[in-house]
């Protein structure tokens, strides 16, 4: 199971979440914007994936490659700003505090950390997408279509729970379907469509695999509303708590 408390950011794997009706608690509350209040995202400075945030007690701490560490508490929040995300407009306030400096300097641009008006906006379809899923087997057929020697790293699609199934792309057949994960239930909406983040390693931003290619060719005749279908997005219908090892059921 993986989160971001910065959205863009390299994720986080966890062995708990509390699932929400807004998501994961705390997944993606935090985002990045320039100084116009445009997104900034990985897609955009791909570097952005090298950096590791964490968050607690209110204490939000960036790591970067180079070893140094950036941390202050949210404690003042300053400019309103509206963000596009993906068409969808998202509200925020502005975090004053140490860490746009260093960000401002890994991208090469400006680079300010904004946090979200309410829980959930941070997901790029909003909060009726609070949770994604993928499965072992549909990793494995990705590998085995892309040619890759090793594993394909679930991180690359950014989900929050990995499914121990063997079968390649089982979760397609849940779409429309109650799904039992750990305590809380997911309803499974659609397939995700992919873009060219998944084509970089999840810890360095390196485009090092072809996996838009891969997919476009051997998921070619999947129906699908979004190009390059790979893993489903979900909305929370009962909350819960999810730990690594629990079952997963369709209901």
């Amino acid at each position: 199971m993986s989160v971001a408390p910065v959205k863009s950011l390299r994720l986080t794997l966890v062995d708990i979440i509390e699932l929400e009706r807004t998501g994961a608690r705390g997944d993606r509350r935090f985002y990045l914007v320039d100084d116009a209040g445009a997104l900034v995202n990985a897609k955009r400075v791909p570097p952005l994936l090298s950096v590791r945030a964490a968050l607690e007690d209110g204490r939000l701490t960036l790591r970067f490659p180079d070893g140094t560490a950036v941390a202050g508490v949210v404690d003042e929040l300053g400019e309103r700003v509206v963000t596009s995300f993906y068409g969808r407009p998202v509200a925020g306030r502005v975090v004053e505090g140490p860490w746009a400096v260093a960000l401002s300097e890994l991208a090469g641009k400006p680079v300010r950390v904004a946090r979200t008006e309410r829980e959930g906006d941070g997901y790029d379809r909003g909060p009726a997408a609070g949770a994604s899923l993928v499965s072992v087997g549909s990793l494995e057929a990705l590998r085995a279509a892309a040619g890759a020697e090793g594993p394909v790293d679930g991180r690359r699609f950014r989900m929050t729970v990995g499914i121990d199934a063997t079968e390649p792309h089982v979760e397609d057949g849940w779409v429309g379907s109650r799904v039992r994960v750990g305590e809380a239930v997911v309803l499974v909406h659609e397939k995700v469509g992919r873009c060219s983040v998944t084509t970089r390693d999840p810890d360095t931003g390196e485009r090092d695999l072809d996996t838009l290619g891969a997919i476009g060719a051997y998921r070619k005749d999947v129906p699908t509303v979004e190009p390059r279908p790979f893993g489903v997005w979900c909305e929370v219908v009962e909350p819960g708590r999810v730990a690594v090892g629990d079952a997963v059921e369709v209901e």
